[in-house]
């Protein structure tokens, strides 16, 4: 029997039950809130993407699913302090449209990174983090700049396990951790400049989404497509999506290097 929307919503309010929280659905949105009933903060879920991820996967992706609305709703029940926690404080990507305000209108700290990304700042709490606004930092005295030197110091202490995989001659390194900052590596200027130097053609990297990163040493025209199917893959995959765009990294800057995958074989190529 089809999954609908009214069905689903009937199942996450069994799993949800909690007489500190409410729950309601906007059928016009077709989006399920949770929230603490006396603050008000919550979560909005957008119920197409679960039942997507529910006829996919079952039960399993309903219990992820509850696990990381649990902890967010404990996440934002604490008061989390910055002093004392310096190494608890890292970037996080996330792709330019990403809201730079909380749902309490709050606003985010960011910096601007490509013109399809932005670098956000967390704290991690262990199972989770929780993104670092303003008024966190006006309570404690910070200032943007100690963000960005504490958190780049702490993603560069990060350790880094690259799986290699060589496709049509072009050598692939993934980095896929799930700790949270999988492609947040990709501000490690010091594993930049060290894979540039080992790369026998192009550095191109894709950072599709939070929980993985792909640098590749393209070597021909085909790495290109490759690399962009790849990108598009898991970029559809991921549960925060960043961009289906690569980059070129070059000179310390990245470029972002448009692909349209081609299926023509080679012969047919060198005609055109």
């Amino acid at each position: 029997m089809k999954m609908t929307s009214i069905k689903m919503k009937k199942k996450l309010e069994n799993r949800l039950a909690n007489d500190e929280w409410k729950t309601t659905f906007n059928r016009d949105k077709d989006t399920f809130r949770i929230e603490w009933a006396d603050s008000g903060k919550g979560i909005t879920i957008t119920l197409p993407n679960v039942i997507s991820k529910y006829e996919a996967r079952g039960e399993e992706a309903l219990d992820e699913l509850e696990d990381h609305i649990h902890e967010a709703l404990r996440v934002m029940n604490e008061t989390h302090h910055l002093t004392g926690k310096e190494q608890n404080i890292f970037p996080v990507i996330r792709a330019a449209s990403f809201p730079t305000d909380t749902e309490q209108g709050k606003k985010l700290i960011y910096t601007e990174h490509t013109a399809e990304t932005r670098i956000y700042y967390a704290l991690d709490l262990g199972k989770s983090y929780q993104l670092i606004d303003e008024e966190m930092l006006n309570k404690e005295g910070w200032n943007l700049e100690r963000i960005k030197e504490v958190a780049g110091f702490n993603v560069r202490s990060l350790p880094t396990d690259l799986k290699k995989d060589q496709v049509y001659g072009n050598d692939f390194y993934f980095h896929a951790a799930r700790d949270g900052y999988d492609a947040s590596r990709i501000l490690n200027e010091a594993l930049l400049e060290k894979l540039k130097a080992e790369c026998k053609g192009e550095l191109a990297i894709s950072i599709p989404h939070q929980d993985v990163v792909i640098f590749a040493d393209i070597q021909n025209p085909e790495g290109y497509d490759i690399l962009a199917q790849m990108a598009m893959k898991f970029f559809a995959e991921g549960t925060v999506p960043v961009t289906s765009l690569s980059f070129l990294y070059e000179d310390k800057e990245l470029e972002p290097i448009f692909i349209l995958a081609q299926k023509k074989p080679k012969k047919d190529r060198k005609e055109e």
